[in-house]
């Protein structure tokens, strides 16, 4: 999207895409969910046709990986030897799949869910497999247990939390996906982590916390994400969890800029706390953010943060950031399936988590933009539109 952005604003100079993959970009939130079904061929994720990089001149490096970067030179170094000069970089590279250590866990079919090798290697998989276990309750593990149920596998879903989504959603929201995945047939256990995974050569058994264990042919592990900045640490980059950005999306180092997942930035959303936000959003605003610098206009990145997630036939569709909530106001009946649950600290609304609710969600945003405070009486009134809320 940043070099997609730049033509868009007119930077002339040359333009290159360094990728570690073989593939041209293409969108990665479908591989959990249409691409693993079936119902996404893969060539309608790329992000653009591959044309459109010729066309605009904008030359693809991939199957490379940059290893070392020489701020002062101003050049990186790619794993194969070639370095590649550049006169402002944009650091978009993500994170990798943070891996489980235990015994056994090199073992086959144990699986992470990041790109499109994955998603393959599980789909060749799959057809000799009776039950999966998902490691992780977050919306990457909830997501693949929706999709594998559809599949027909048998699914044993541990999330070592006292309950899913606990990191991105109030408890309300956690019962109700705990509710649906039980329903749908999904064996979910919260409290319960992976001590070692046994198998000859495939995996065949998973030994847990609670000293059980059980059989599974395939283990899908979602524990989250490291974020890959070690060339940058390593040239000299403020960070830790992630590489420290302005509010111009620029690291420490002169002329180096980083976006997306792997950009630890202060978020007014999160009263200026320092956080990484792991969306679609974020990586395109920030682009936006990184390319308006590069072109001397400036604009610093304020935007809302939002997130979404399909699983089965539900939609969860969120605003905002719910950590430093001290009360929550449900609206509507999740016995319907559609409802919303509002997020408050000291009576402003900060977030909202939308099951089936578009409209209390295009409605809402704008809300928690503007941070209005509301009587929660009143924001509980469900026939009553969010937007009446706006001040005038």
């Amino acid at each position: 999207m940043a070099a997609i952005q730049l033509r868009q604003k007119g930077f002339t100079g040359s333009i290159a895409i360094i990728g570690r993959e073989d593939e041209p970009p293409y969108e990665r939130p479908p591989l959990s969910k249409e691409y693993l079904l079936g119902e996404k061929s893969f060539d309608r994720l790329y992000i653009q046709k591959a044309e459109h990089w010729t066309e605009k001149e904008i030359e693809l490096i991939l199957g490379a990986e940059v290893v070392t970067l020489d701020p002062a030179g101003k050049c990186v170094t790619l794993k194969d030897g070639r370095k590649v000069e550049y006169g402002d970089l944009i650091w978009s590279t993500g994170g990798d799949p943070r891996p489980l250590n235990c015994s056994g866990s090199e073992l086959k079919g144990i699986h992470s869910i990041r790109d499109r090798a994955d998603i393959d290697a599980i789909l060749e998989e799959l057809p000799d497999v009776e039950r999966v276990a998902v490691v992780g309750g977050g919306y990457i593990g909830l997501e693949a247990a929706a999709a594998l149920r559809k599949l027909g596998k048998d699914v044993v879903l541990l999330e070592v939390l006292p309950r899913v989504l606990a990191r991105v959603a109030g408890p309300e929201i956690s019962e109700f996906f705990e509710a649906e995945h039980r329903a749908q047939g999904v064996d979910l256990r919260t409290g319960v982590g992976v001590v070692a995974f046994e198998g000859k050569d495939k995996l065949e058994i998973v030994h847990l916390t609670d000293e059980t264990e059980i059989e599974a042919q395939m283990a899908i592990v979602g524990i989250g994400v490291i974020p890959a900045v070690a060339p940058l640490l390593a040239a000299g980059a403020d960070g830790g969890n992630g590489v420290h950005v302005d509010e111009y999306c620029r690291t420490t180092l002169e002329h180096v800029y980083a976006i997306g997942d792997c950009a630890a930035h202060a978020n007014r959303f999160a009263d200026g706390a320092v956080v990484r936000l792991e969306s679609v959003q974020n990586a395109n605003d920030q682009a936006t953010a990184a390319v308006s610098a590069i072109m001397d206009d400036p604009q610093p990145y304020t935007a809302l943060p939002w997130f979404w997630s399909n699983q089965y036939d539900l939609r969860l569709q969120t605003a905002g950031l719910s950590a430093l909530h001290d009360q929550t106001v449900l609206r509507g009946d999740p016995a319907t399936r559609k409802f919303t649950v509002a997020y408050l600290q000291d009576g402003k609304l900060i977030a909202l988590d939308c099951i089936n609710n578009s409209k209390d969600y295009a409605q809402g945003r704008k809300l928690v933009e503007a941070g209005v405070t509301i009587a929660p009486d009143e924001l509980a009134d469900a026939s009553r539109q969010l937007k009446s809320f706006m001040p005038s």
